[in-house]
């Protein structure tokens, strides 16, 4: 049975900039530290993977002891935790309220592929809660047919291979019978570590990104009002406006062998 796997954040929906941002930003002013994200400075946050892991670029020694923030190893994990927490609750509340539309074709691919007996699935480092309310949002009841990979389910986060290789392994297939569908350069290093045959998405954040190992790289998954547009088609895959199942397919059937990195 194939798989198809979506990553999440900009995948199922472009989230990033005006969803995890402010809702970074409005858990600083409710802890009460000067910090404020522009839309040019997340931009360099998500080089690192993780929520938890951005929040914890701000712990300098300087900036701890400036803020009164502990400076220790098991107080600084202890703060971030809360520091997640409360941002994440933010942030779904602001997915629920539908502030943020669902990407084109998601849906609709997605469905065609539970009809034809595929596993789906979603592989993200972002918080299990927040993957979850995205998602829902994203596909509605079909959510429940998911899998889904999250939070802190694995200790290295994308670029690492290691979420797309659990995913492998719960959904019990091989890397050359599951194609994944990314949005970010971090997000494909990710799944090419693992061996996985990725289609791009790009999102908001990622446009200018470098995409040469994807099998397809797309403007989105294309719907009535957001036809997709072909970026890069090194496999001659040659997809219409809207990206069936067949052109997944051919993405499985055509790329070349797999590149995974050694565990």
């Amino acid at each position: 049975m194939p798989a198809l796997i979506f990553d999440c954040d900009g995948v199922l929906a472009d989230t990033e900039r005006d969803g995890h941002r402010p809702a970074f930003n409005a858990t600083f002013a409710e802890v009460g530290i000067p910090v404020h994200w522009s839309v040019e400075a997340y931009a360099e946050k998500l080089r690192v993977g993780g929520g938890k892991e951005r929040m914890a670029t701000l712990l300098t020694p300087d900036f701890a002891e400036r803020w009164g923030l502990p400076t220790d190893t098991i107080g600084q994990r202890e703060l971030l935790q809360d520091w997640h927490q409360r941002k994440t609750a933010r942030y779904t509340e602001l997915i629920r309220d539908g502030r943020i539309p669902p990407r084109p074709g998601v849906a609709r691919v997605a469905g065609e592929a539970l009809a034809a007996g595929w596993q789906v699935a979603v592989a993200s480092t972002s918080a299990v809660s927040s993957v979850r309310a995205v998602l829902e949002h994203a596909v509605g009841p079909m959510a429940e047919r998911f899998s889904i990979f999250a939070g802190d389910a694995v200790a290295r986060k994308k670029p690492a291979p290691d979420i797309y290789r659990l995913a492998l392994d719960r959904l019990g297939v091989e890397a050359r019978e599951a194609v994944v569908i990314e949005d970010s350069h971090q997000g494909l290093t990710a799944a090419r570590g693992a061996g996985l045959r990725t289609v791009v998405t790009v999102s908001g954040y990622t446009a200018e990104e470098d995409f040469t190992d994807a099998s397809l790289v797309l403007t989105c998954l294309g719907g009535d009002d957001e036809p997709a547009r072909v970026i890069a088609d090194p496999l001659g895959i040659v997809p219409g406006s809207l990206i069936q199942l067949d052109d997944l397919r051919a993405v499985m059937e055509l790329a070349p062998a797999d590149r995974e990195e050694p565990a």
